[in-house]
């Protein structure tokens, strides 16, 4: 029985057989449509992280994401970074083309049509007499509202201590309801016709008519548009 030597040559091939593959080079471009892809598709930014779990081994995130942001740098969409994550967004110069404005409408509370009403009737009035006309205080809000929407205006300052600033209604305010003037308003019979009024009010009740309102005040200055509602000289 004849002994049969290894031949050297065979363990070398089968050491070789059994090595890992070079791993494939990655050209930057491919990275860098990858990189391009995911932050379009994506919901929300993304970071380097994120990006590498989804990308090929061995691909270079970082030089996709200079190269891309360079590459888009004063095109109408830029790459940005914001607290370490990606993303694609509209050129700020370009912002105001994403601008709509539309027209927003607002329903006003009890609180500011009931305030509405008496500034209309008893122009001009002072703020602390809608509260006592109303019965209960009036928010600072409510008023700010009726100044902001345009319908009412601070006309002057009554002649009395402290000198308060009074309120009235606007020119808007009379196009808005279809007033040729305050004289238009309703007055008892129409509202009584129209269900508003009880037919048991006292006998004695009447609604002011403002078109013959005569108030004591005094037109507002140029320096009172941010003045206090009451002049502090009468405090001192």
């Amino acid at each position: 029985m004849s002994d049969v030597l290894p031949d050297p040559d065979e363990d070398e091939l089968d050491v070789e057989a059994f090595e890992a593959p070079a791993p494939r080079r990655i050209a930057p471009e491919d990275t860098q449509r990858q990189v391009e892809a995911l932050l379009f598709a994506a919901a929300g930014p993304l970071s380097a992280a994120d990006l590498r779990k989804r990308l090929p081994e061995g691909s270079d995130v970082g030089r996709a994401l200079a190269e891309l942001r360079q590459r888009y740098a004063g095109r109408g969409v830029e790459l940005v970074c914001v607290a370490d994550q990606w993303r694609f967004t509209t050129a700020p110069d370009l912002a105001f083309l994403m601008t709509e404005e539309r027209e927003e409408q607002r329903r006003l509370s009890k609180a500011a049509m009931e305030t509405l009403a008496i500034i209309a009737y008893h122009q001009p009035v002072t703020r602390a007499e809608i509260e006592q006309i109303r019965g209960v205080g009036l928010s600072k809000g409510t008023l700010d509202l009726l100044l902001e929407i345009g319908w009412v205006r601070m006309r002057g300052r009554r002649r009395s201590p402290g000198r308060p600033v009074t309120y009235g209604t606007t020119e808007a305010f009379l196009s808005h309801f279809g007033l040729g003037g305050l004289s238009d308003l309703p007055g008892a019979s129409d509202m009584r016709a129209a269900g508003l009024l009880d037919i048991n009010v006292p006998a004695d009740f009447s609604i002011p008519d403002p078109a013959r309102a005569v108030g004591e005040e005094d037109p507002l200055g140029e320096d009172d548009a941010d003045a206090p509602e009451f002049h502090q000289d009468f405090l001192e």
